[in-house]
């Protein structure tokens, strides 16, 4: 059933825990595990350079993201395109500003040493997946 972005944002910005489905070099579909930040507009997604998620985005862009309920029997699903930055090389750079603005966004608390942070993100070779949908569908009310 498609649902329009009315009904999708205000779900998907209430849950945070998701599966991503990408695609494969021979089009069967690899599903990953993700938190992800709505920001109204596009989901957010901080991953590592070496992921087969990462490799498959590179190679093709559509994507879906499956986001339930807490009950399991409302859902969402984003179909769009995603845009893969940047890694982040150096303590603080943007996409290090970007990720930590998403790990905020997610976390119950901000992250209490930003320098901290950006350096593990340039340590786990991080970057950020933002999926921009074309279409919404599912059973969210």
């Amino acid at each position: 059933m498609t649902v329009n972005i009315a009904k999708a944002s205000p779900f998907l910005g209430a849950h945070t825990k998701a599966v991503l489905v990408t695609l494969r070099s021979d089009g069967r579909p690899q599903s990953s595990n993700v938190v992800y930040h709505w920001n109204g507009e596009a989901a957010l997604i901080s991953v590592t350079e070496s992921r087969a998620k990462t490799a498959n985005l590179r190679r093709d862009p559509r994507a879906a993201l499956h986001v339930s309920s807490d009950d399991f029997w409302q859902y969402v699903v984003v179909d769009g395109t995603v845009q893969v930055s940047s890694v982040t090389t150096e303590a603080g750079d943007p996409v290090g500003r970007e990720l930590l603005d998403v790990y905020n966004a997610i976390a119950s608390n901000p992250h209490p040493d930003p320098d901290e942070f950006y350096a593990a993100m340039v340590a786990e070779q991080r970057l950020v997946l933002r999926l921009e949908p074309s279409s919404f569908y599912g059973t969210v009310r």
